[in-house]
């Protein structure tokens, strides 16, 4: 039987492009009453997200989110009428670098797939079903395979160019979007990890790291200009400075940090860092946390319980997951996708900005703990250090279907989080974009027994003993 073919407006970018149209029409200050009317005409998909990030807590900050992710999808069609070059890169490459060049612009492949799992009615489930019904495997991710497979319909908007550049930390990942150049035709930029965290090891991450500029300046026709790099990084260096504000924000207890920011966080820095934008929104969820503070504002009677995740979060209902765990006590102090630990780099020269650039690359997300010498010890170290920090009391792995790499590491880390720390490890297991293989109700199921059986047991037998 042949595949249906899509139409042009049916591509997910093209979709969610014009359906966040929307977002410009929104005024900056909206009543519940305007809210409930906007809302009530949406399809039922957009409808539950759009209620998730404007419920008053997260109104004022989530409407300046939306509107950048906006300008960022703005920006994409914008470049490609321009004659510019729209650079496909996956969440653990920073965005800032293809900033910096003029000729360029990023899209980065997870975050389009959460923007279709929210925005579009049937979230991301089609292209999904396209890309198994062409042959691809079952245990792809869905994170990089809802958009992708969206591209593979030829029906969508379409990157000019592919990075790549999770060589060692997931081969899912690396293949999908090496499958995805090769099947477009279009140029694929390498950047390897090397597993070896030495001097030798990081030096020779530093060479890698310039060959990929090299090729960046020999594909775009255009030579790295200083003045820009600094310009772009000194917004990156804002929201850096911004970003460890908000973490401290997360120590006090209730947390004022609303549990929708670490997901806003995240969207920041795999799409905007660099901009003006992302500075702008960085700083309304720190204006919002302070302002919650000083309230002492916090949507539960009492906070039962301090959540940190392992690795990623559920995005399929945001609702579901962030709102109803801080509705029922629940903090969401962040996920492994918020552990960025961002540095502010020295922007006095060339070289310096490059090898800034090249080291915050070497430590993002995944990259720094799957593409590690042990995995599993990295992994550890780092849940360990944030669980400490942000004195979380217990944590949670979501099990997404297709991170082998964590399934075979997750008993290592959660046996050692409990002998080092006390603190406790709910395994669960659902895929993070479709809503298919683990309902909502379910998750919510589990996370409350968790929080009741073991969280609450655990402090009344501390504060007995």
């Amino acid at each position: 039987m042949a595949m249906r073919q899509f139409k042009p407006y049916e591509g997910l970018i093209n979709r969610v492009y014009e359906i966040f149209s929307i977002v410009d029409k929104l005024p900056e200050r909206m009543s519940d009453e305007e809210v409930e009317g906007v809302t009530r005409l949406l399809p039922s998909d957009l409808q539950k997200t759009m209620r998730a990030f404007l419920v008053p807590r997260l109104r004022k900050s989530s409407l300046v989110f939306l509107k950048a992710i906006k300008a960022w999808l703005d920006g994409a069609h914008r470049a490609k009428r321009e004659g510019k070059k729209v650079i496909l890169v996956p969440f653990n490459f920073p965005p800032e670098i293809v900033y910096c060049f003029r000729n360029a612009w990023p899209i980065t492949s997870e975050v389009l797939s959460t923007l279709g799992v929210a925005a579009l009615e049937g979230q991301g489930e089609r292209y999904w079903d396209y890309a198994m019904g062409l042959g691809l495997p079952d245990f792809a991710c869905s994170a990089n395979m809802i958009e992708v497979g969206s591209c593979l319909t030829e029906s969508d908007f379409a990157p000019d160019a592919v990075i790549n550049d999770c060589f060692a930390s997931c081969d899912i990942n690396s293949k999908t979007h090496e499958f995805l150049a090769r099947y477009l035709n279009i140029p694929l930029l390498f950047l390897e990890k090397t597993v070896d965290n030495s001097e030798r090891g990081i030096k020779q991450y530093y060479r890698y790291f310039e060959a990929l500029i090299r090729d960046l300046e020999e594909f775009l026709e255009e030579e790295l200009d200083e003045e820009r790099m600094r310009e772009v990084i000194g917004y990156a260096n804002q929201a850096s400075e911004l970003y460890w504000e908000l973490w401290d924000l997360h120590r006090f207890s209730p947390c004022p940090v609303p549990n929708a920011f670490s997901l806003m966080t995240y969207g920041v820095r795999y799409t905007m860092w660099g901009t003006e934008d992302g500075v702008r929104v960085m700083r309304s969820m720190v204006e919002t946390s302070k302002e919650r503070l000083e309230r002492g504002e916090y949507p539960a009677e009492e906070e039962v319980a301090r959540s940190l995740w392992t690795y990623t979060s559920y995005y399929f209902d945001l609702a579901g997951l962030f709102n109803w765990m801080e509705e029922n006590g629940i903090t969401h102090l962040g996920d492994g996708l918020d552990l960025i630990f961002p540095q502010v780099i020295d922007t006095g020269s060339r070289e310096s900005m490059l090898e800034g650039m090249a080291e915050i690359t070497r430590n993002m997300p995944m990259t720094r703990q799957m593409g590690a010498p042990s995995m599993s010890a990295q992994w550890l170290e780092d849940i360990s250090w944030a669980a400490r920090e942000l004195s979380a009391d217990c944590c949670i792995y979501c099990g997404h279907h297709s991170c082998k790499q964590t399934w075979s590491a997750v008993t290592i880390v959660r046996n050692e989080l409990m002998k080092r720390a006390g603190i406790p490890t709910l395994v669960l297991q659902g895929d993070s974009w479709i809503r298919r293989m683990t309902p909502i109700e379910t998750l919510q199921e589990l996370i409350q027994e968790f929080v009741d059986n073991v969280v609450k047991k655990k402090k009344r037998g501390a504060r007995g003993r």
